[in-house]
């Protein structure tokens, strides 16, 4: 299980040397893992450093990207890439205007720490002015190592990346969002009681509600759920219930689960999209949409 910590001092508490691997991390996709490798190879502590809101939020944030993982689901994520804890770090105004090298300062003067380390392209501190080179001077002079890690690139050769996911993301392009992730494309949640609409169509459904961020588009998914270290097949709803909604709802992932019958409010749930059924559309009627709900039932479970 990953730790949480909220403050750079936190890692004082820590068995040193604390290994810090440090990004924004969205996505946690393949280059992500990579830069994350470099702080869990070494001796010590493996620490992953994340920064809340994302920087561009509070930087320029009308042009600011919808996020493809929520901070849970990175949290849940790291647990598979070998780190220990996770420190995120309020991003905000004072944040924003401090210099690199009082970054890395407070950063070494709260731990013994062994390594940073970050994406060959990474850049921190006010008006970016902290890079690779900077990290390498300072610790040179404080006793840390850096890792600069390349970009990892996909088999046609391209550097993968978080925009490339999102742009794969909006055209609904599942089997090139896997191959950059490394892993199907999944939303993790805490599934919440809803007004029991599926049960009432004879399909009950675990409901999660899904913040703003980027997503495939709306429509009707094959999907796996990891529940509790159980993998069950399914079938989910990506989209706001037109057919119920007069006007547009939030966001909602309603999952339906193959021969099963446990209550499960509260828990949390990662559905892993392994293939596009249909879009999402209204229906004239709730036996139109029960029908077709069937239907979607056999195709997914044709796909699994």
């Amino acid at each position: 299980m990953v730790s949480r910590l909220s403050n750079i001092s936190d890692l004082a508490d820590l068995d040193g040397p604390v290994n810090l691997a440090v990004g924004i991390f969205d996505g946690v996709h393949r280059g992500h893992a990579a830069v994350i490798g470099g702080a869990c190879e070494r001796p010590g502590t493996a620490v992953v450093m994340t920064f809340e809101p994302h920087p561009a939020n509070v930087l320029a944030a009308k042009s600011a990207p919808g996020r493809i993982t929520s901070l849970e689901h990175k949290q849940h994520l790291l647990e598979g890439l070998g780190v220990e804890f996770l420190i995120v770090v309020d991003f905000n105004e004072r944040r924003a205007c401090q210099h690199a090298e009082g970054f890395v300062d407070e950063v070494a003067e709260a731990c013994r720490l062994g390594c940073i380390a970050v994406g060959e392209n990474f850049r921190f501190g006010k008006q970016r002015r902290g890079d690779v080179a900077l990290l390498g001077r300072m610790g040179a002079d404080l006793g840390f190592e850096v890792a600069g890690i390349e970009p990892v690139c996909d088999s046609g050769g391209e550097i993968i990346s978080s925009t490339r996911i999102r742009g794969a993301l909006d055209v609904g392009n599942i089997a090139r969002v896997a191959d950059l992730l490394g892993r199907d494309y999944s939303l993790f949640g805490v599934v919440k009681k809803g007004r029991g609409l599926g049960h009432k169509l004879g399909f009950p459904t675990a409901n999660i509600p899904l913040n703003e961020g980027q997503f495939l588009p709306n429509g009707v998914y094959a999907v796996r759920v990891e529940l509790e270290g159980e993998s069950i097949e399914g079938v989910a709803n990506l989209g706001t219930r037109p057919t119920f909604e007069e006007e547009e709802s939030m966001m909602m992932l309603e999952v339906h689960l193959f021969d099963f019958e446990r209550e499960i409010y509260g828990q949390r749930m990662e559905v892993f999209f392994t293939s596009h059924i249909r879009d999402e559309r209204a229906f004239d009627s709730v036996d139109a949409l029960r029908e077709q709900i069937g239907r979607d039932v056999e195709a997914a479970k044709s796909i699994a």
